[in-house]
């Protein structure tokens, strides 16, 4: 069933937590459209109104016993629709889909594209019987970018995300890791998945540097998968049926292998330290200011609350 729209609001706090993991750890380097897309600023902001905005929601049939499962979409495209032929994939594994109008790549990322998402997720779990542990996000294009955001940020709410021709790596300024234990929750709980069309280059290109980027960070559940023949296009229903077949397998990453990157990434973390804590010592302020800036942009989140500490020194 095809519904339209729904006004239920409660907290938006959630949003505003997106604004500080996002914003606070590269803001003072000077950086500013770091949430949205680098051919666009910060600007074209509108207000979210949840009792005006509009969302397309389709609804499988039967509730699974266990309760649904929800794949919230952000679209590159401005009108809330459900793409074509995406209701028999949908139906196969008990997901309900959710968008919302007005989110496309003419938008603001930080001012309504993740809020929007965030809360159609949350009105969804409120209306129907949602297993939370099957709970996805999904975008295409620019929209799988922000879908990513959404995945990295929000671990307790995303336990997966499919990346549709769209993708960037995580751990710099436009994508900064987020505080520790939420680092280590994507790490070792979501499950992403790449879905390219293999006549789509550039983006198979740009799905490779963040895969390798997701490896460098110590996140493993990641799978690839190819559509033959297709280009720079919405998954067609297989595609979209083998995503979220993967994305409910029990996948977990290698716990050896999970604790020896993760011990890796802290040394590596302790020795920049080390460096900003010598040249404090020695009097040189504005290198360690510069390695401050360096760790922060490159560790984000893993690097505080430290960083800040070592800045008021």
């Amino acid at each position: 069933a095809l519904e339209r729209g729904f006004v239920t609001g409660t907290s938006v706090a959630k949003p505003a937590r997106q604004l500080v993991y996002f914003m606070v750890p590269v803001a003072r380097l000077g950086y500013g459209p770091i949430l949205g897309y680098r051919s666009r600023a910060l600007g074209n902001t509108r207000p979210v109104n949840l009792a005006a905005e509009r969302f397309i929601v389709y609804v499988p049939s039967p509730k699974p016993a266990r309760g649904f499962g929800l794949l919230v979409f952000v679209p590159p495209w401005p009108e809330a629709r459900l793409p074509d032929h995406w209701a028999a994939a949908l139906d196969r594994h008990g997901v309900i889909f959710v968008s919302a109008a007005r989110s496309g790549n003419d938008e603001n990322a930080m001012g309504r594209r993740a809020p929007l998402a965030l809360l159609a997720a949350q009105n969804i779990i409120l209306r129907y019987p949602v297993d939370p542990q099957r709970v996805y996000i999904a975008g295409f294009s620019g929209g799988s970018r922000v879908a990513l955001r959404l995945a990295l940020g929000y671990p307790e709410l995303f336990h997966g995300a499919i990346l549709n021709a769209g993708s960037e790596p995580i751990g710099n300024a436009w994508i900064p890791l987020p505080p520790r234990d939420l680092l280590l929750q994507f790490q070792s709980s979501s499950h992403v998945i790449f879905v390219t069309g293999a006549r789509d280059e550039a983006h198979i290109i740009d799905d490779m540097i963040s895969l390798r980027s997701m490896h460098r960070w110590c996140v493993f559940n990641v799978e690839v998968n190819t559509s033959p023949f297709a280009g720079h296009e919405v998954a067609d229903s297989a595609a979209l049926s083998r995503a979220l077949r993967g994305l409910q397998s029990d996948m977990r990453p290698d716990p050896d292998r999970l604790a020896i990157c993760r011990s890796a990434i802290d040394r590596e973390l302790e020795e920049k330290f080390a460096k900003v804590q010598s040249s404090i010592a020695s009097g040189r302020r504005a290198d360690a200011d510069q390695l401050l800036a360096t760790i922060d942009e490159h560790f984000g989140g893993l690097a505080a609350p430290r960083s800040s500490e070592f800045r008021r020194k």
